[in-house]
């Protein structure tokens, strides 16, 4: 008799005694196996006392110097080193989830602190690294260079039984994780909290998530809990994840304690990080083959008074920090609103299918600031934009916080405005009549053209009903002409299109600001736009078509 038949048989005789099937005692048996530790209670309440005692005391890093066969890893090899998925935390015991734990290596030097939380009776078990749990039959690691001490680096979630395809859930590094939606496609990601991200005279700070307590879910389940710890010389806190693994993405909901040690300029709360390397308003800096790189295109906010944002990114030519206060934000989010191929025309990258992120504040968070920070990159391996809301006041050593909120992975943000939206900024060439190009009758001047199209909410009735579209449009520098209000029956929008013309030779940015009002009522989201005047030399035509300058 085979493994397979022994197997179906005790399943039978499982069914007719009435007690539970092999598989479940298996999976307990599997279990005790990967949680090898002593039993010890565990409740929420007693992690965040743990957190609030430990930023009583000195900080104490728990990295320490890897073995040498995990060091000196490439990257590539790194990602050779495969789970054993007959190891994986809830295998047989969950038909719908589970979780593998990631090798320490390479950079990944801090060792994580795992345990299974049996939900009914509040005990704990810590599951301890040891090779069996991996596969190294890809790569060369020196296995009795390993100790039982070495902590793992993170974890990956799977919708069981599909324990060797895509994960949909990472925790990996510092206190980053990600999470996708029903593409599959990883792209930006979230931290647990930022410390002095931009702040004068303060070093940027990465906390750690440096222990995870996991609850088995009920068979049949799509959501479970987890618990974390996090740990730096400025802060301590205690998390709460109840993450929801459906079909169209990942909604993860976040209750988090935090403890300064002593006194944080800026606090990140809620942070996402995400990569925009070229496109639409920049196409010129797209140097491969694709029209479009990035994960994410605009930062969308909901305020508190109710006003709808769109920021498009930039990939700047400098460091860029920009602030927007609020008192109680509605949510705020970086979003991926351009999801056709032919956007990207990659196959590799698949941006079109990179999951936007939604923060839905749980409660009222008081004042404040949506913080945005906007380094330059030359390519699509770095993530050059961070977003995170600071809370206004100060904040000093031995105090309490609390923030609960809502984690939206999915194609689409969660809620959106009745109102316009913004579909797309585009820039180029100005200062000529639209439809032709510079030359002999139009040499004088430079100037940059921008194109913001609005679509949706009650626009088509507008123009329908031949009712007046008024623009309210702002510059921080420089002058505007030719504003033109297009409608585009290909879009059933409206086109603003309007020429920037400098009036110095400053390469400061410009600050845009741009709604649309009918019958005097604001009809659109608010269109703000960060636009990087080029310098004096580079604001020329070229001398011959086609072609560009600068």
């Amino acid at each position: 008799m085979n493994r397979r038949t022994l197997l179906k048989s005790a399943v039978a005789l499982a069914a007719w005694s009435g007690l539970p099937s092999a598989p479940l005692f298996a999976a307990a048996r599997a279990n005790d196996r990967i949680a090898d530790g002593e039993a010890e209670p565990f409740s929420f309440q007693g992690l965040r006392e743990r957190a609030r005692t430990l930023a009583t005391r000195p900080y104490r890093d728990a990295a320490r110097a890897l073995p040498p066969t995990l060091a000196g890893l490439t990257p590539h090899q790194y990602n050779e080193i495969g789970y054993d998925a007959e190891h994986a935390l809830w295998h047989g015991r969950s038909d719908r989830l589970n979780i593998q734990f990631i090798h320490a290596g390479m950079g990944f030097d801090q060792p994580v602190r795992m345990h299974s939380l049996d939900p009914d009776s509040g005990q704990a078990r810590r599951i301890h690294f040891r090779p069996e749990l991996f596969d190294y039959d890809r790569v060369d690691v020196d296995t009795a260079q390993l100790g039982e001490d070495l902590g793992f680096a993170g974890f990956r979630v799977f919708k069981a039984p599909s324990l060797a395809e895509k994960d949909i859930v990472s925790f990996l590094g510092a206190s980053y994780f990600r999470a996708v939606d029903g593409s599959y496609q990883y792209g930006l990601s979230a931290r647990g909290a930022a410390v002095n991200t931009y702040a004068d005279g303060e070093r940027e700070e990465f906390p750690d998530f440096t222990h995870f307590w996991f609850e088995t879910p009920a068979p049949g389940a799509s959501r479970f809990t987890a618990y974390a710890l996090l740990d730096s010389p400025k802060l301590a806190g205690a998390y709460r994840f109840v993450i929801d693994c459906g079909d169209d993405g990942v909604v993860m909901d976040i209750d988090s304690h935090l403890f300064p040690r002593e006194a944080i300029t800026q606090l990140g709360v809620a942070p996402m990080t995400s990569m925009f390397s070229c496109g639409g308003h920049q196409r010129h800096q797209c140097r491969t083959l694709h029209p479009r790189i990035h994960d994410s295109d605009r930062l969308a906010l909901w305020r508190g008074n109710g006003e709808w944002v769109c920021r498009p990114l930039n990939n700047p030519p400098r460091v860029q920090f920009n602030t927007f206060d609020d008192t109680n934000p509605k949510g705020f989010g970086l979003l991926q609103t351009h999801r056709d191929f032919d956007d990207y025309e990659d196959v590799i990258g698949r941006y079109h299918d990179r999951p936007s992120l939604w923060v839905e504040p749980k409660g009222e968070w008081g004042d404040g600031e949506i913080q945005l920070l906007e380094l330059p990159t030359t390519g699509e391996t770095m993530d050059n934009v961070v977003a995170f809301w600071k809370p206004a006041r100060p904040l000093k050593g031995g105090e309490a916080l609390a923030f609960g909120y809502r984690l939206h992975w999915a194609a689409r943000a969660p809620v959106r405005t009745d109102l316009a939206r913004v579909r797309a900024t585009l820039s180029g060439m100005g200062g000529f009549p639209e439809g032709w190009a510079p030359g002999e009758h139009y040499p004088e001047t430079w100037a940059e053209r921008i194109a913001v199209d609005f679509v949706g909410g009650r626009l088509k009735e507008f123009y329908d009903g031949d009712i007046d579209i008024d623009t309210q449009l702002d510059v921080s520098a420089g002058r505007v002409k030719d504003l033109h209000v297009l409608w585009v029956k290909d879009l059933d929008g409206f086109r603003i299109l309007f020429d920037w013309y400098p009036d110095s030779d400053a390469t400061e940015p410009v600050n845009m600001r741009l709604t649309l009002s009918a019958e005097q009522r604001v009809v659109s989201e608010t269109w703000l736009f960060q636009y990087f005047p080029p310098p004096p030399e580079a604001r020329r035509y070229p001398s011959s078509f086609p072609g560009h300058w600068g």
